[in-house]
């Protein structure tokens, strides 16, 4: 089976340069025999640095790289030449990448724009050479620092995907359907649970050439947040969701209990969830006549924007992105 090219979730070894030494030369040529110190510092170490990429999606390019290794600095020279400077490794990486520290879990820095570039590992600083120490004193020092050491350490870059709209739901309620019906996103759709493996991305057109983007997260189950199902691999992505849209199938026996148990599961992941903005999609809804329609709605959790949907013939989907701009620009 071939291995997917969505990831997610890498780590590596970042190393940037260490620092040039100083120069400690004295200056001589046949005209001066005892010019005085004229050594030149030495060079920065190379950062590695991370730039935002819009084009990239996943750190697939990343995972069998795992040492990223700056150049060092060059030393100093006589004349007061400066050494060059190691050079940068610049990776780039998609939009919504966090940095971490491996062994402490601390955040460390997230890239959330095309081009935008953070040191993430800087490089050592170069060497004075030893005419910064010269004085009245002691006109002839013979000394220079010595470039300072880079740093060596092992970075978690972590993916969490941007975008307005996340589709949650079970597994097979419908939300890879309506991303392929509604984007031009053409995710794997079949009729059995867990589907959708890993997060797909569509651009929405709206009214007036404007455009929301939505994201397919797998599918979650009751226990996700402990491990159950795909877990809680994917419920990261939603973090980053401007808002929210519940999807659970017509099919359901309990429509209000399938919205409570993935509110639950959100909660347990991250309490802050609760706080964005919801939407309920009860989809499939092409099976039901206008009685039964009426008769479920009334059993829908109260004050929750809800709308009955169905992918295959396109009831209400234009109803659906109004509340969805709508619930955006609010």
């Amino acid at each position: 089976m071939a291995s997917s090219n969505f990831i997610d979730y890498v780590k590596i070894c970042s190393r940037s340069g260490h620092g040039g030494a100083g120069s400690a030369h004295l200056h001589r040529d046949k005209m001066t025999a005892k010019g005085g110190p004229d050594g030149g510092d030495g060079g920065r170490g190379g950062h590695v640095i991370l730039r935002g990429n819009s084009q990239l999606w996943t750190l697939l390019h990343l995972q069998y790289r795992k040492h990223v290794i700056a150049e060092n600095g060059h030393n100093g020279g006589p004349s007061h030449s400066t050494g060059a400077q190691g050079k940068d490794e610049v990776l780039e990486v998609p939009l919504g990448t966090i940095a971490r520290n491996s062994e402490t879990g601390e955040f460390m820095c997230e890239i959330t724009e095309d081009g935008q570039e953070i040191i993430l590992t800087p490089g050592g600083r170069g060497g004075l050479g030893n005419a910064h120490f010269k004085s009245a004193t002691n006109q002839t020092p013979r000394h220079a620092q010595p470039g300072e050491e880079g740093i060596e350490e092992w970075v978690i870059l972590e993916l969490k995907l941007l975008a307005d709209v996340g589709l949650v739901g079970f597994p097979n309620a419908g939300k890879s359907t309506l991303l392929s019906v509604v984007s031009a996103a053409k995710p794997k759709i079949a009729n059995y649970a867990f589907t959708t493996l890993e997060p797909n991305l569509g651009v929405v057109a709206y009214r007036d050439y404007k455009s929301f983007v939505m994201a397919d997260i797998p599918g979650i189950i009751e226990g996700a947040s402990e491990g159950k199902g795909l877990g809680i691999r994917f419920l990261r992505h939603i973090e980053r969701n401007s808002m929210l849209l519940f999807m659970v199938s017509c099919e359901s026996a309990d429509i209000a209990g399938e919205y409570n148990i993935l509110l639950n599961e959100l909660e347990k992941y991250n309490p802050e969830l609760l706080d964005k903005k919801r939407i309920l999609a009860i989809t499939k809804s092409d099976m039901l006549d206008e009685e039964l329609e009426e008769e479920m709605r009334k059993t829908l959790p109260e004050g929750l924007p809800a709308v009955f949907i169905s992918s295959i013939t396109g009831k209400n989907i234009t109803q659906l992105k109004d509340l969805i701009w709508e619930a955006l620009n609010s």
